[in-house]
């Protein structure tokens, strides 16, 4: 069956989400691009720390897709005066997220990291990096938030604004607090946490001014008090927890593969480092065109045209997979280019060339996978896109354990394929053959 989602419309949603989900992405790479300058020890504490500490946002990730999936719901149904309340529900729920989560920070995370990390140098840097970024938890479950409710109503472009002001401070205080210039003081990768957590405050305070100032408050019931609903919070709750774990469980396992690579040595997380940050960059389309997947699913289940979903799909992967070919390319062609950015270290850069030739493949093989994927969780089935994703994961990190004990550290970063590959069929078939297309939420 065809479907009336044309090509622009996906990009419409799809190119301002490359730019949202950049904005964390920009973080990672200009810490990564400055401290490579600095030395190995440090661009691999910024990594490890830097990994921990977004282990714990992906609870506040995983709760905006929930929010997500309701608000696209609710504007396929035109039901706009309904959003403001979920938003209010929401806002509510990661407030007492954020606070708890720095609550844990605060206490137990230097003792997990001394667990975690067996060199001492790694440890000692990753704590001067995370001693001042894990204040930034209580801004960035708002960001996660606001993004959902942007592009739940097919409204992203604010999160280009907000992309592009992160940017600018993170660069700016990066370049200052790193080095010391400006009159600032030098304080290495202290630095570079500080300059994140005033990028994740400012895009905090822009997405309350833009809001506020934008947003009909009429129309979709924003900026008003509105009665706790427990019911509300509960059905909200239904979809979101089961998101909120398989995040967790997803970026556990992502955590868990560096953790492994660091036993290799010092040298492997050294490559790492910079393949990651690579990569990063590589699959901002394939993140974004599933975002797309996902909320062009429940506003299309919303809108009464459930047969149209699997037409929608190929439509949104055939894109996906143009733009990611593009970006895989050039970056295979000119592995030594991009990998300079982040070191002058030329032994690092040999080094890690075959891996990021390996990651150019898993960008493609991404931007398939992560569609399809992001797609069962549209359906509004959240609890089976957590059970098929758990199950993947298990045989993700048994794969990962083997491969850092018998291979390179090239062959190591092919689990990417493998993960990509075993979601995305499974995904497939849940779409073409389970039972979701009555499912009420």
């Amino acid at each position: 069956m065809k479907t009336g989602v044309t090509n622009r419309e996906i990009w419409r949603i799809a190119y301002p989400i490359m730019l949202g989900n950049l904005a964390q992405t920009v973080i990672t790479f200009t810490d990564t691009a400055f401290l490579g300058h600095l030395g190995t020890i440090e661009l691999s504490a910024s990594m490890m720390a830097g990994l921990f500490y977004y282990v714990f946002t992906t609870l506040a990730m995983g709760f905006a897709v929930g929010i997500q999936i309701f608000i696209a719901r609710r504007f396929g149904e035109s039901n706009r005066q309904k959003i403001g309340v979920i938003f209010e529900h929401g806002a509510l729920f990661v407030l007492a997220l954020g606070i708890l989560l720095l609550g844990f920070l605060l206490f137990f995370s230097e003792g997990l990291m001394r667990i975690i990390i067996e060199s001492e140098n790694i440890c000692a840097a990753s704590m001067d990096y995370l001693r001042i970024r894990r204040f930034g938890i209580v801004f960035v479950v708002f960001n996660f938030l606001f993004r959902s409710f942007y592009v739940g109503i097919s409204n992203t472009k604010v999160i280009t604004y907000s992309t592009i002001l992160m940017a600018v401070v993170n660069i700016f205080f990066d370049w200052c607090l790193i080095f010391g210039n400006c009159g600032l003081p030098e304080m290495g990768v202290g630095g570079a946490a500080c300059a994140s957590l005033l990028a994740e405050i400012t895009a905090f305070g822009f997405f309350w001014i833009y809001t506020f100032f934008t947003i009909p408050h009429e129309e979709y019931g924003m900026f008003r008090w509105h009665r706790l609903q427990p019911k509300l919070m509960g059905d909200i709750l239904k979809v979101a927890f089961p998101c909120m774990i398989q995040r967790l469980f997803s970026f556990g396992a992502w955590f868990a593969f560096f953790i492994l690579i660091e036993k290799m040595g010092e040298t492997a997380i050294g490559v790492s480092s910079v393949v990651r940050s690579t990569y990063m960059i590589l699959i901002i389309p394939s993140f974004a065109f599933a975002a797309t997947a996902n909320t062009l699913t429940s506003r299309i289940i919303g809108e009464g045209k459930s047969d149209e979903v699997m037409a929608m799909l190929r439509k949104v992967v055939k894109n996906g997979v143009l733009c990611s070919l593009v970006l895989a390319v050039l970056t295979a062609i000119f592995p030594d280019v991009v990998l300079r950015i982040y070191t002058d270290d030329l032994g690092l850069v040999s080094a890690a060339v075959p891996s990021v030739w390996v990651v150019c493949v898993a960008t493609v093989l991404g931007a398939v996978g992560m569609v399809y994927f992001e797609a069962v969780s549209g359906t509004g089935n959240t609890t089976a896109a957590m059970a098929l994703e758990f199950g993947v994961l298990i045989a993700y990190v048994f794969y990962v354990f083997l491969t850092t004990r018998t291979s390179t550290i090239g062959s190591v970063w092919t689990a990417e394929w493998f993960y990509n590959i075993v979601i995305g069929i499974i995904s497939f078939l849940y779409i073409w053959k389970a039972d979701w297309r009555k499912r009420v939420i």
